[in-house]
């Protein structure tokens, strides 16, 4: 008797929660598809507006996915520029001490030849 208490709400509970997760996963999937009807219905009706609507959805889903990569792509080329300037300024600093140490030498030796 215990295995058919063990089965019978095993059953049970598997068919609240497959019941559950099914009617989600249906709500989702029709709303979807209502959307995509709605957008093929403005598409044959050949209306002026609506086929201005697709397109405008269109171009804001394919602008949200490249302004991502824009974003990205412009942070990288930032930190590669920061990079570059600091390079630049370690040279700047490394040749100025070459340069202010070989004119001072030749100064030093011009006043001690001169003595």
């Amino acid at each position: 008797m215990s295995q058919k208490d063990g089965f019978t709400s095993g059953f049970l509970l598997g068919t609240i929660v497959g019941g559950v997760v099914g009617g989600v996963l249906g709500a989702i999937l029709a709303s979807r598809r209502d959307a995509v009807a709605e957008e093929e219905t403005e598409l044959n009706n050949g209306s002026i507006e609506g086929n201005r609507g697709a397109a405008r959805r269109r171009q804001m889903r394919a602008a949200a996915g490249e302004g991502l990569e824009m974003e990205t792509a412009r942070r990288s080329l930032e930190d590669k520029i920061a990079q570059l300037n600091a390079t630049i300024d370690d040279v700047r600093n490394q040749l100025g001490n070459v340069n202010s140490s070989s004119s001072s030498q030749p100064a030093e030796r011009s006043i001690s030849q001169d003595s």
